[in-house]
């Protein structure tokens, strides 16, 4: 009777190791694919478990898991060379930015082999949406990574860890970087080809990972794709004191507005061109003046100002030669009832005043 109790714990102890294995291993669901060109590929979903080593009293304790990081792989079919690489097949790491933004917009909006379709300016598909085969998915050319960090999509820390811990700058772009480093190793791709996409805050972090996994590891990236950059954060955030920002939306407010043809006649690159120059010079020569110029001064950089962007002289007189983005987005397109869109200009809409109610 004590050998079949004795027996039964053990096989309750034996039972409770095996659970705990299976929350901290990798969990991934693999399908096979062909895409609309002939492209026959493997997806790879699910959660990689991101470990660090820990101590205790000056010893080691192990690799204890921290974080289950959401992934999705797109690999081409391809026969490995007899080392098992395929070192001739490039593959693109990509994350989105916020920062706090999973990586679903590049990879169902750009690089994916499926994309949403949302049609587009002039002709938007009305909801439900679905999913359609992307043409233009990057995986004609290289195997896909879509990376989701700490707390973004189905990425979380294991029960017990702070999620915070993985939300600062540096600790943000070690965690993206010890994914990339683990999923090559284990995918033996080290002799292929890398690249990092990113967009938005993630083009500050795809810098930030490439120097890492160059320091860290020794893995030397080929290229970086950068979308929609942002390096310099001061260069977006409009504040007083700060001109930077002011100065470089003037050849976007050009090209917007060109868009919707408030340039009537004009080349989009010459309108463009225009802007460029007036920013890096007349105009941002007149916000670091201020009062010091002349009246004849200011009437000309206003009346310059308002040609290039199209905005009212009425308009750039009241906000004293600048102003952000969203009243730009609302003053644009005022006089015929819409404004534009704050993350593609090219989509308008009823500003929520100008709306009948419910």
């Amino acid at each position: 009777m004590a050998d079949d109790t004795a027996e039964t714990i053990e096989d309750s102890a034996t039972s409770e190791k095996v659970k705990e294995v299976k929350e901290v291993t990798d969990d991934f669901a693999i399908r096979q694919h062909t895409t609309a060109s002939g492209l026959k590929y493997t997806s790879t979903t699910g959660r990689l478990v991101l470990r660090r080593e820990e101590t205790k009293d000056g010893k080691s304790d192990g690799f204890k898991p921290k974080a289950e990081i959401f992934i999705v792989a797109y690999t081409k079919d391809t026969e490995p060379d007899d080392d098992g690489q395929t070192p001739t097949r490039p593959v693109t790491f990509a994350f989105n930015g916020g920062p706090g933004s999973a990586s679903i917009w590049l990879h169902l909006g750009l690089l994916g082999p499926r994309r949403v379709d949302s049609g587009d300016t002039g002709a938007m598909t009305p909801a439900p949406f679905g999913l359609v085969d992307n043409p233009e998915t990057l995986l004609e050319h290289s195997d896909l990574v879509m990376i989701d960090p700490v707390n973004t999509g189905f990425s979380r820390v294991v029960e017990g860890e702070k999620s915070d811990e993985f939300h600062a700058f540096i600790e943000d772009r070690d965690l993206v970087a010890e994914v990339i480093r683990l999923w090559t190793t284990r995918n033996n791709r080290w002799l292929a080809p890398k690249y990092l996409v990113g967009e938005s805050y993630g083009t500050l972090r795809a810098v930030a990972v490439a120097g890492r996994l160059f320091d860290a590891y020794g893995m030397a990236v080929n290229g970086l794709g950068l979308i929609s950059t942002v390096l310099n954060m001061s260069t977006l955030r409009f504040f007083p004191g700060s001109d930077l920002p002011y100065a470089l939306h003037i050849p976007t407010y050009a090209a917007i507005a060109h868009f919707h043809g408030r340039h009537p006649g004009r080349d989009l690159a010459d309108v463009v061109s225009e802007a460029e120059t007036f920013a890096a010079r007349d105009y941002g020569y007149a916000l670091t003046q201020g009062s010091r110029l002349s009246a004849e001064e200011y009437d000309d950089v206003v009346a310059r100002l308002a040609a290039i962007t199209t905005l009212d002289e009425a308009f750039v007189r009241r906000t004293n030669l600048r102003w952000q983005y969203g009243e730009f987005a609302a003053e644009l397109l005022r006089a015929d009832g819409l404004a534009v869109g704050r993350i593609d200009g090219r989509f308008t809409a009823q500003p929520p005043a100008c709306r009948a109610p419910l």
